[in-house]
């Protein structure tokens, strides 16, 4: 299929492909880092974004198509497109930003020297500086380089995942014959991308790959030296569990072998200095089974996360603007943590995170792990803090004979082993340890805390969108819910039944579950909605989530849509349902906002005739997390809650700083502000919300 067929399929299609969304995705991150009105350590801060995005995205999206491809199975994209006529669309529009990103990079190196800083090669250095240079890869780089030769007699080297490498050709006089061999010299991933060199006022950053180029003689002695060629590959790391009921070492077994066969796993992208030689790329295009497709020349630093020992360097502390400090939240007052237990007797909390500390929630669990009165502690973890004060509590808990159930998902991409050490932690603590389910992977994020109280045992119910992060806390958005609320607690007592036992529950009164319903209960509100409208009755639905992916809800969004709903939706990342066709979602308007934080809360909103249904929660609207993941989201039943997270939307909706509007054709444009609207930048305004201002809980 060529690529005018190829774009006119994708043009008639009423859904967008995940994919080529996603691309879409990065290029509003990416287009931060565009902005001249933004800092320019921000710039470079989101630039290095867009480079470990396209780094999993590769990984787990182009490693996922190449699981079909490899293997001969069939894909149909949502673009309508085949697996090999998809893929060099896909690869076409990566190689189109890779294009942009490098220019990117072009346009902020200027600014580099002004701001105290500069990237540098060996060659720009003075002779002194050169001399500390030579001293640094002698003394460390050096002693941790192996060049590993392949030829006749050696086999081909494991190349690691997203290490830089060089691959040297030498050429020997042995008898008279000439002999060209090909040495491939990996970089070890436990140093610094940059030396760091001290000048007045300034410092010198230079990059290691350009030190040992400068030293390659080092290495290869008495032999001529024909080409140094700098690359660094992206392997598959998209795999799948074998599916079994057993939940027994055998399942954490296999998950060790995913992750050794994930370090082997098929090159999908190689990144190449721009020039190569032919003779390598060759040589390398062969063994690895790829072509120009997958090969992407760059003329600037490879692997643009290594910003990131600038933008954090402690030289630049005061230049990197910090947020504001959290604001309390209205539902919980200043002094209310001296005794949280009986404030949350009384009291249910919603937290929005990064505007109000997770602190509450972390404060809570490390009081119940030095409480006498405190009996258990059931907790899911996906993803914890380095140095985690959550695992630190759930010790110290089950040191005080506290019974603890953890549940710690060891699917969690790319905290696999993390998540393993903490979990082989916790159980030599005595704690009851749940490697995850390996059938779905338990996504949801809820804690509970059993606490006897005199003759009653209260259950101390947290149940939200973000995990239990405190690092990722200020830099995500988020909410969720504290409460003692007895039919919270029972439904949650419930799901930990289900996800740590044998038990199938008829119903939850305030929860929403996958894999169980969550799907056809969500299509049942929308459904609703679509009633409502059809029936002369106000209609209304506005949802903010990550991903937008799911045929059949999509599909319910279409049918509201013509009914005469009008839905907003929020969807940070991929979004494949078309908003605005003339005859199928002409009532349907799509936002994404990406700025300062990122927007990984959940919130559902569905007028319901003037009574609105306010949820949060942990899912997006995806297949995987109707299908493969345990999520759950909770209805937000008290009053003043409910105004609170209805704000949240309306503050999204008025955004005007921070939004991008999806068009028609799956593009997105900024938003500005329209004559006479005051500038609205939600990222700011959360941080001056004050308790006393009253909300309404209707959006329509």
């Amino acid at each position: 299929m060529n690529s005018i067929k190829a774009s006119e399929q994708i043009r008639r299609s009423n859904y967008i492909s995940r994919d080529l969304s996603w691309l879409r995705f990065n290029y509003r991150v990416l287009d931060l880092a565009k902005n001249p009105n933004t800092s320019l350590f921000d710039r470079m801060k989101f630039l290095a974004i867009t480079s470990s995005n396209l780094d999993e995205f590769f990984m787990i999206r182009v490693g996922s198509l190449y699981n079909y491809i490899d293997f001969g199975k069939e894909r149909v994209d949502y673009s309508g497109l085949r697996e090999l006529p998809f893929r060099k669309k896909l690869l076409d529009l990566a190689h189109r930003f890779v294009g942009d990103q490098c220019q990117t990079y072009e346009e902020i190196k200027p600014d580099f020297d002004r701001h105290g800083f500069n990237i540098c090669n060996v060659e720009d250095l003075t002779e002194s500086e050169q001399a500390k240079a030579a001293s640094y890869f002698k003394n460390t780089i050096y002693p941790l380089l192996t060049p590993m030769v392949y030829d006749s007699y050696h086999g081909f080297p494991l190349m690691m995942n997203q290490l830089l490498i060089f691959a040297v050709v030498t050429r020997t006089s042995e008898e008279e014959k000439q002999q060209s061999r090909t040495t491939f010299v990996q970089i070890p991933g436990n140093l610094t991308r940059f030396f760091e060199i001290s000048r007045k006022n300034k410092i010198i950053f230079v990059p290691i790959e350009e030190i040992i180029r400068w030293n390659m003689d080092k290495l290869f002695r008495n032999v001529e030296i024909e080409s140094v060629n700098l690359f660094r590959i992206t392997r598959n790391g998209d795999f799948t569990l074998e599916e079994s009921d057993d939940m027994d070492q055998d399942f954490v077994q296999e998950v060790k072998q995913k992750l050794k066969n994930r370090k082997k796993g098929r090159v999908v992208r190689m990144e190449v200095e721009r020039t190569p030689s032919p003779y390598v790329l060759k040589m390398l295009k062969e063994r690895w089974s790829i072509d120009n497709g997958n090969i992407f020349s760059i003329d600037r630093l490879i692997d643009l996360k290594s910003l990131w020992q600038i933008i954090r360097h402690p030289h630049f502390a005061n230049k990197i603007q910090r947020p504001p400090a959290p604001i309390p939240a209205p539902s919980l007052p200043p002094g209310a943590m001296d005794n949280i237990f009986e404030y949350l007797k009384h009291h249910d909390v919603l937290l929005h995170h990064p505007y109000n500390s997770i602190e509450p929630v972390v404060t809570l669990l490390e009081k119940a792990a030095e409480d006498p009165y405190v009996l258990g502690i059931k907790q899911t973890i996906y993803r914890l803090a380095d140095n985690s004060r959550v695992t630190a509590a759930l010790l110290k808990a089950a040191e005080n004979g506290k019974h603890v159930s953890a549940l710690l998902e060891v699917k969690a991409r790319f905290d696999e082993e993390r998540n393993l050490r903490e979990g082989e932690k916790l159980e030599k603590a005595g704690c009851f340890v749940i490697y995850g389910i390996s059938k779905y992977k338990t996504h949801t994020k809820m804690l509970m805390i059993i606490r006897k109280e005199g003759e009653k045992v209260t259950r101390y119910v947290h149940i939200g969108s973000g995990n239990y992060n405190e690092s990722t806390s200020r830099t995500y958005t988020d909410i969720s819910l504290l409460t003692t609320d007895d039919v919270y607690g029972h439904d949650v007592s419930e799901f930990f039944n289900v996800i740590t036992g044998h038990s199938y529950p008829e119903n939850y009164e305030y929860l929403i579950t996958a894999p169980k319903d969550m799907r056809q209960q969500l299509i049942d509100l929308i459904r609703q909605e679509r009633l409502n409208a059809e029936l002369g009755l106000p209609a209304g639905i506005v949802i903010k989530i990550n991903s937008l992916e799911d045929k059949e809800v999509i599909d319910e969004f279409y049918a509201a849509s013509q009914a005469g709903v009008q839905i907003r939706l929020i969807v940070r990342g991929i979004c494949c349902l078309r908003p605005g066709r003339e005859g199928l979602s002409e009532n349907i308007q799509v936002s994404s906002i990406v700025g300062e934080y990122l927007e990984h809360a959940r919130l559902f909103y569905f007028h319901n005739n003037g009574n609105p249904q306010v949820l949060g929660g942990s899912a997006d609207i995806m297949v995987r997390s109707f299908e493969r993941r345990i999520e759950a989201l909770f209805y937000i039943v008290h009053e003043d809650l409910k105004r609170q997270a209805t704000n949240i939307l309306r503050y999204n909706l008025m955004d005007n700083q921070n939004s991008y509007i999806m068009r028609e054709d799956g593009s997105y444009i900024k938003r500005q502000p329209a004559d006479g609207e005051p500038i609205f930048n939600m990222h700011r305004e959360f941080f001056h919300l004050s308790t006393d201002v009253e909300v309404e809980t209707c959006l329509f």
